[in-house]
């Protein structure tokens, strides 16, 4: 295989978008790599990830996946996901440590709303799913409702009403979670007087 056919491997082996050290472990150099970008036969994203020319298939889940391996998908992104919510949301909502401020600003490649979490609270509900196709982390439904009274004042009225009603409807919800995360996020005053109300009524 000529140099040319390992970059192409490479990038197809890593989902559409590889990095300067997946070509290195491949015998590529970086001065190789920007002469090829040079050329025209890949096309650099951000500083070290490149992919193939014209390649509109990478999705915006491929892209947080290589770009923001430490973010949790959360909020709006994540009432939809759920069905908690009829509001495809324009932009991603995207949980991340408060370390990642610079990552995230650097990033232009997908339209997205960071909200930034201190490291112990960071880990609290976080699971994975499938986006598109895509393994991404994510918060579950218990941490995901605790978020919408921790975020209220960002949530349009409608969004949040929705949420709490199609989740206290939900088979798959987990109360014992709940409780758990609403106190470990001192939110379990608030969450519980509404959940009893919905559970009750």
């Amino acid at each position: 295989m000529n140099k040319k056919e390992i970059i192409q491997k490479v990038i197809e082996n890593n989902g559409g978008i590889a990095k300067t050290s997946d070509f290195a472990d491949e015998g590529i150099n970086k001065y190789e790599v920007a002469a090829f970008c040079k050329q025209g036969l890949i096309e650099r994203i951000r500083r070290g990830f490149y992919q193939l020319p014209l390649s509109n298939d990478t999705t915006e889940e491929q892209l947080i996946h290589e770009l923001l391996p430490q973010g949790i998908i959360c909020m709006e992104s994540a009432l939809f996901h759920y069905g908690y919510s009829d509001f495809s949301p324009r932009e991603w909502s995207i949980a991340v440590p408060r370390t990642a401020s610079r990552v995230v600003k650097n990033i232009e490649e997908f339209p997205m709303k960071a909200y930034y979490i201190q490291k112990n609270l960071l880990i609290i509900g976080k699971s994975t799913d499938i986006f598109n196709g895509v393994t991404l982390p994510v918060y579950d439904r218990e941490r995901t409702i605790c978020d919408c009274f921790k975020y209220r004042t960002r949530l349009d009225n409608e969004i949040f009403n929705k949420a709490v009603n199609a989740y206290a409807a939900d088979e798959k919800k987990n109360l014992a979670n709940l409780s758990k995360y609403a106190k470990e996020m001192k939110l379990y005053t608030k969450v519980m007087n509404v959940m009893e109300v919905l559970l009750n009524g």
